[in-house]
């Protein structure tokens, strides 16, 4: 995703690399790719805070285009946190075993990173995007 911003830094990955299983695995969590997601989605409409309108605008486009983010997901999935999506409970060696030995990350997780990105570019195009 920090590729699909452009943000030319790898620190962006790096702050994310905690969020795969919900959040450090914790799947009551929103998925990761969610999380990384609205991440991204800030350092979009960033701007500088001494700008106190702009930075009031920004936050609200943010919260408004995290919020769309979600609500898709949601009717594309069926749910956000990593234990609704997969069906296992990371907290268990036994579910997480089966999770890396299974490809249920190909064939769900990747899924879920594909719609992100894609929602991502959808939400770029808008004509009221930062």
């Amino acid at each position: 995703m920090w590729e699909s911003e452009r943000l030319g830094s790898e620190e962006v990955l790096w702050a994310s690399t905690a969020f795969n299983g919900g959040i450090a695995g914790q799947q009551r969590a929103p998925c990761g790719v969610i999380s990384s997601a609205t991440v991204c989605l800030g350092l979009r409409h960033r701007c500088p805070p001494d700008q106190t309108e702009q930075a009031k605008a920004a936050r609200e486009a943010a919260r408004r285009d995290a919020s769309e983010l979600v609500r898709s997901f949601r009717e594309r999935f069926g749910a956000i946190t990593c234990r609704d999506l997969l069906g296992l409970d990371f907290s268990n060696p036994e579910d997480y075993q089966r999770f890396r030995e299974s490809g249920i990350g190909e064939q769900k997780c990747d899924n879920y990173v594909k719609f992100a990105i894609d929602k991502l570019y959808e939400l770029e195009g808008r004509p009221d995007a930062a």
